[in-house]
């Protein structure tokens, strides 16, 4: 089963074009060292063996945030799978859309040195034609973030399908989308209000000379 991460490229964005143009995502965390061998199938294993790492390098940091910071590097370098796809924010308003192509490899020396290969899509998805609710979900705080459960959303903007809008002339509707729905509803109502409870009550009533 394909699953979908949003995956920050360094803080701000900062090497988001470096790593589209070398097709790769990838992490940091202070964690010098080839994890090839050392990434388990549970990150509480990985994180039990890692968080003194981190914290050494890192000392002012609490036991929370050296949690946060070895389980995303966890998620980029394991939790991923193949076949994953990952969108990344260029730092723009915008998404680089990818798919994960093989396993973790290390890079002494980058400045993303826990890498995945990616295959970068030509489309982009432009934040502004997310839904609200993925929208916060890709704007939320840390390097990763699982956002399997909008996958359909997803597969519409990477093929260019978007939401339509519900617009109208009329100054006097404030919301035009709901006023579309009462609309449509009242549409309903009237074509089937005898076969609704209220309906055949009303009938009932007119039987019986209760009501006029």
């Amino acid at each position: 089963m394909k699953n979908y991460y949003r995956i920050m490229l360094g803080r701000k964005s900062a090497f988001a074009e470096e790593a589209f143009k070398g097709n790769f995502i990838g992490a940091d965390f202070d964690i010098h060292q080839d994890l090839t061998g050392k990434l388990p199938e549970n990150w509480r294993e990985f994180n039990k063996a890692f968080i003194p790492v981190y914290l050494e390098k890192n000392p002012g940091k609490t036991k929370i945030s050296a949690g946060l910071a070895c389980g995303a590097l966890w998620t980029v370098c394991k939790g991923i799978r193949r076949g994953d796809v990952v969108l990344s924010p260029d730092g723009s308003g915008s998404y680089y859309v990818g798919e994960v192509l093989d396993d973790y490899s290390y890079h002494a020396g980058h400045v993303l040195p826990h890498q995945r290969t990616v295959k970068w899509s030509n489309v982009r998805i432009e934040r502004a034609s997310m839904s609200e609710a993925l929208r916060n979900s890709t704007g939320s705080i840390g390097t990763s973030s699982r956002i399997s459960q909008y996958a359909e959303e997803i597969e519409g903007l990477i093929g260019g399908d978007k939401p339509p809008t519900i617009t109208t002339n009329d100054a006097n509707i404030e919301d035009p989308a709901t006023f579309a729905l009462e609309k449509h509803l009242e549409s309903f109502l009237v074509e089937n209000w005898k076969q609704t409870d209220l309906g055949k009550n009303y009938d009932i009533f007119e039987e019986d000379g209760k009501l006029a």
